[in-house]
């Protein structure tokens, strides 16, 4: 068994994430507290296509595949993400995400992150304005 990320570990995954590239060192380490790392079996569905996003993840190891309307988008590994805007909205989730190899994985539920949003406006005010940044600019 892999050993536990470390804390510092985990703030350094969190922080690769564009929702969260504008916390402070301590702001970081709020939502670090609330990701779980959690073992996944091949063949795990993480997200799927139209259902409501619940969870947030960051893959530390393994492999997952990416599909749309049942179409192959890419694969995703170590140190990317999945699932962010589930923690700030409800929409449904744009794709089904699938286990290719056994994971490990950071997750954090929408649940808690949106009590620290409640506990902590600056962290809220910080992700919402980065949430801002990466929506598409409307055409005139």
């Amino acid at each position: 068994m892999p050993l536990a990320l470390r804390k510092d570990a985990k703030i350094e995954l969190i922080k690769t994430v564009p929702l969260f590239g504008e916390l402070s060192k301590a702001q970081l380490a709020q939502v670090a507290s609330l990701a779980d790392e959690v073992g996944l079996p091949e063949g795990k569905v993480l997200t799927r296509e139209g259902e409501p996003g619940r969870e947030f993840f960051i893959l530390i190891d393994g492999q997952v595949e990416v599909r749309r309307n049942g179409r192959k988008l890419g694969t995703r590994g170590p140190g990317e993400f999945l699932g962010e805007l589930a923690l700030i909205s409800d929409r449904p989730r744009t794709a089904t995400v699938t286990a290719t190899k056994p994971l490990r994985v950071l997750v954090v539920k929408d649940t808690d992150f949106r009590s620290v949003l409640l506990r902590t406006p600056q962290i809220a005010l910080k992700v919402l304005e980065a949430a801002a940044q990466r929506m598409p600019v409307g055409t005139p």
